[in-house]
């Protein structure tokens, strides 16, 4: 058994802040795909979507982060509070879909996100807490395996 430590409740506690706001408006956007609340919620008050590949890629997004991502984070979050090993390496793979998921952003997304939200609120909340919180599970779930 792996007892959990302060670092251990700090990634918890860091990935319930970044991915919970996303989880609500994912739930928005499949629940309305086409209303204008999801529009203002996923890409900003009174904007539209770009083209329909904007919007597509979203509601891809929403679906894959709902069937695979946020199953998988509950999962080995679970097993990481119970100090089980299965938990960590399930952190590992949450993770590295973190990372993933946030270079495709960085390549898809920053020409529009980055100069609307500012250095500020892009290299946190809307891009790079997503990736901090992939590296951070990573590299924190390695060494408490080995």
């Amino acid at each position: 058994m792996i007892q959990p430590t302060l670092f251990t409740w700090i990634i918890i506690i860091f990935g319930v802040v970044t991915f919970l706001p996303l989880m609500v408006a994912q739930i928005v956007m499949l629940a309305k795909p086409n209303s204008q609340k999801t529009k203002d919620i996923i890409i900003g008050k009174g904007e539209d979507w770009r083209d329909h590949t904007h919007f597509k890629s979203a509601l891809s997004f929403a679906w894959a982060d709902w069937l695979v991502l946020f199953p998988l984070i509950a999962v080995s979050t679970t097993g990481v509070i119970l100090g089980q090993w299965w938990g960590y390496l399930l952190w590992i793979a949450a993770g590295i879909l973190s990372v993933y998921f946030s270079i495709v952003f960085w390549v898809m997304e920053k020409e529009y996100t980055y100069p609307t939200c500012g250095p500020w609120a892009y290299y946190t909340y809307y891009w790079g807490f997503f990736l901090y919180w992939g590296i951070a599970a990573v590299v924190y779930s390695i060494m408490r395996i080995n």
